[in-house]
Parts: structure tokens; C-alpha cells; sequence
């Protein structure tokens, strides 16, 4: 039996930086990594202190090395295929004091061995798949002209000419954030009725566009974004921007548990990070309120880790989850 303390799925740096944590408490953990990072498109992150304008994907080698340098840390290559909950007697067998378990099983990836744990806690890292806008060449500019985290990309597109791209609710907000970058910003809505008249009015107020027609592309010169083509054949000149996406939570290895989210699909959480499914718990990109800079996200996996640790401590010694 390949027992562990937790199970984290995912190895970003919310991931990452929670099995960090967890290791140093001298836990034993198991990281499964996909190897399908949201931002691999994206040649450089910012905003993370000492590896500013570094890989996102250096930034996760670098972590799993750190991770992988203590003696209690196991690092699998690993599609999370599902999540099973034992019994309280199974988990009790299996020395888990508290009666709470689970069995965590993963497909081996790039020639990797298929993998089973069987963990006291799991901590859900998995970040979000995105869905772009469908227009068929914006995956060609997303990670270089195009982005989706203002924060990360925005000091990048000082005074240029720039789009944002997006069907949402809060499209009027991150228009706002655009604006201390350029004061040259068109507003897309691809048709979408997702702006307020008031609000439309404001961006106007301070030099923002707002285009509601559909788009029916993003067009450009080799590899450099030069416009957006509406459906009626007009090409509006721009060279970048942002696109707001909408996500999904991939927690499909949880099976039958059902698991609480929120509107907009992200997984719900308590202020220690468990989920609904008692012993289960949850960070990063995956909570409200979705995606964040990876320093954030990092940041929030230690968080996360203290709670945990402290949730075991507690359940091995049967006083409760109380952790004041």
C-alpha cells in the first residue's frame, strides 16, 4: 500500500508550494502532475518576487526540484483518473486515525508508471481549462500578443494600442484595470450583451471604446497581431490585448462526490480551504475568485498547507477540528 499524508493533484505553484510546505512538516506527500499548465502559451510570468519575467514553465521546474530535494516527497507524472473515499473501518486500517481516507489513482503520462495512493487528505491544485472566444486564430496570438491576466501582462502593453475581448459579466472591471495601461483601448463584446449602458458611458468617459458587433476574427502578419476583423469584413488596427475566457474546473476524478461550486463553476471552499467533501481540499486558480497571479497562488498553497497539517494533527490526537 502506497500510503501518503496528502495527495495534491496538480503541480503548479499553488501545488507545489503546499507540498513544499507539507514535506517540511515531515509529511509524506505525493504530487500528480498532468503536465498541462493553463499559461505553458505564456513565454514569460511576472510579479513573482526574485523570478520576475521568468518561464512559467522554469518557475515549475525549479519548484519541483525544491520539492523533490526532501526525503518524504514523491512526484508522479500522472493524469488524476479518479478519487475514491474510503470507508471509516478501511481508513482506520490503514492507520488513518480519524476515519477519513481516500484512494487516489492516476494514468502515467510520457511513459510514466500508472500510480495509486492511498492518502489521509487530498488537495485539489488542478487549476482551470480555459475556452477562449471562438474565433479561429486566437490560440496563434494568446501567450504573446493576446493574455487573460491583466496583472501579469498589463505593464507589457503600456501605450499601445489594445483589445479586450470578452462575454462576461465583469467585463466593465477589467476594462477599468486595462485603462491605467493604455489610452488606447477598445472594448470587444463579440455580440454579447454584457456591458450596461451607465457602464459604457463611463468607459467613454475616459477614452474607451466599446464595439458590441460580432468578431468574426483575429487577423496578422506572421507572428505579429495586427487587427480584429468583425463579421461585416471591418478590420479594427490593433497590436495586443487581453481576452477574458471562461472556465472550467476539471474535477471530473471526483466521481459521484459531489463537490459545492459557485456561478461560476470554481470550487467552494471554507477560510482552511476544504471543500464540501470533508478531507478534500482546494487552491489556487481552481476557488473564488479564479485565476490569479502565480505569486498569489503560491502564497495561497502555504496557507492552505499550515490549515491541513493542522487538520491532521488534530485528527490524529481526536480533538477536533478547531485550529485556533
Amino acid at each position: 500500500m502506497n500510503r501518503v499524508g496528502v495527495a495534491i493533484i496538480g503541480g503548479g505553484p499553488a501545488g507545489l508550494s503546499a507540498g513544499l510546505q507539507l514535506v517540511r512538516a515531515n509529511r509524506r506527500i505525493a504530487i500528480l502532475d498532468s503536465n498541462r499548465p493553463r499559461h505553458s502559451a505564456t513565454l514569460q510570468s511576472h510579479g513573482f518576487l526574485t523570478r520576475d519575467g521568468a518561464s512559467p514553465l522554469e518557475l515549475r521546474r525549479l519548484g519541483r526540484e525544491e520539492f523533490e530535494a526532501y526525503p518524504t516527497a514523491v512526484f508522479s507524472q500522472a493524469m488524476t483518473r479518479e478519487v475514491i473515499p474510503l470507508s471509516a473501518d478501511e481508513a482506520i486500517t490503514a492507520g488513518f486515525p480519524d476515519g477519513i481516507g481516500f484512494r487516489v489513482r492516476g494514468t502515467g503520462i510520457r511513459g510514466a508508471a500508472d500510480v495509486e495512493y492511498v492518502a489521509r487528505r487530498v488537495l485539489i491544485a488542478a487549476g482551470l481549462t480555459e475556452d477562449l472566444p471562438a474565433l479561429p486564430m486566437i490560440r496563434a496570438y494568446y501567450g504573446t500578443a493576446l493574455h487573460s491576466c491583466v496583472e501579469c501582462d498589463g505593464f507589457e502593453k503600456t501605450d499601445k494600442p489594445l483589445v479586450l475581448i470578452g462575454e462576461t459579466s465583469d467585463l466593465f472591471a477589467r476594462a477599468l484595470l486595462i485603462s491605467r495601461f493604455s489610452s488606447d483601448l477598445i472594448v470587444f463584446t463579440n455580440g454579447a450583451d454584457t456591458l450596461r449602458p451607465e457602464q459604457e458611458a463611463q468607459l467613454a468617459s475616459i477614452g474607451v471604446r466599446v464595439e458590441r458587433r460580432a468578431i468574426d476574427d483575429i487577423v496578422g502578419e506572421k507572428a505579429e497581431m495586427t487587427g480584429v476583423r468583425l463579421a461585416d469584413g471591418e478590420v479594427v488596427p490593433r497590436v495586443g490585448g487581453f481576452v477574458r475566457p471562461r472556465w472550467h474546473a476539471p474535477v471530473e476524478f471526483m466521481g459521484e462526490l459531489e463537490i459545492e461550486r459557485d456561478d461560476w463553476g470554481l470550487v467552494v471552499v471554507d477560510e482552511r480551504g476544504e471543500t464540501s467533501v470533508r478531507g478534500v481540499y482546494a487552491v489556487g486558480d481552481i476557488v473564488p475568485p479564479g485565476p490569479q497571479q502565480l505569486i498569489i497562488a503560491a502564497g495561497n498553497g502555504a496557507r492552505v498547507a499550515a490549515k491541513l497539517n493542522m487538520d491532521m494533527i488534530r485528527g490524529m490526537l481526536g480533538v477536533g477540528m478547531i485550529d485556533e
